[in-house]
């Protein structure tokens, strides 16, 4: 029998928490439910860590914060200013998708509820009751060592942990390429706040076509 995911419960109104209790709920779903192994990782060589280009990416993370945990499963399509980010239960039953460009940020539900904000970074902060950046955990995972962060590399020069204010990120790879992209990052911050990332694929996106 898997671990049991609770939904969690508070006072706070649920307007002010809609994707938090949605997940909490479809992870009450999967307990006592035997779920299928994880596909093999891919990470194709074609996609460098240290050059900025699209990317999607699929995944399963875990997140802890306040005293509650949550887990579920992410796919991340990135491009430039654009972004669209699917959050599922552990079974895949969609709970809520995230799409961000230059014109701001909305959340769509899969109640069909929808919530906007001018960018995606202050809308996650809106849903999550906490300040996490898209654009922070991009530069980590691609392992940018930001102004004041201590960056300590593996042997093959890769990021192995990052040391940024309050933040402590650890990487760790499925390949022995100089230039993989992270198959984990366990994220920490003081405070509580943890973040577990499990990548199952990388894919870039291909170059749009001229006109």
């Amino acid at each position: 029998m898997n671990e049991q995911y609770v939904a969690p419960a508070g006072g706070r109104q649920q307007d002010d928490r809609v994707f938090v209790l949605l997940l909490g709920a479809a992870l009450g779903l999967a307990a006592c439910t035997t779920l299928p192994p994880p596909p093999v990782a891919q990470h194709p060589a074609v996609l460098q860590r240290d050059r900025p280009q699209a990317f999607a990416l699929a995944g399963r993370f875990t997140l802890r914060h306040a005293g509650k945990s949550y887990a579920g499963r992410l796919d991340w399509r990135h491009d430039g200013e654009h972004n669209e980010l699917l959050l599922s239960s552990p079974l895949g039953q969609t709970m809520a998708e995230i799409t961000s460009d230059a014109d701001g940020a909305q959340l769509r539900t899969s109640d069909g509820s929808t919530r906007t904000a001018v960018n995606i970074d202050q809308l996650l902060q809106s849903v999550l009751d906490y300040p996490l950046s898209l654009n922070q955990l991009l530069d980590w995972l691609r392992g940018r060592n930001p102004d004041g962060g201590r960056l300590e590399l593996d042997p093959l020069g890769r990021p192995l942990r990052l040391l940024h204010e309050d933040w402590r990120v650890d990487y760790a790879y499925d390949s022995e390429q100089t230039q993989a992209l992270p198959g984990r990052l366990f994220v920490e911050r003081e405070g509580g706040f943890v973040l577990r990332l499990r990548i199952e694929e990388w894919q870039p996106l291909p170059a749009p076509e001229a006109p």
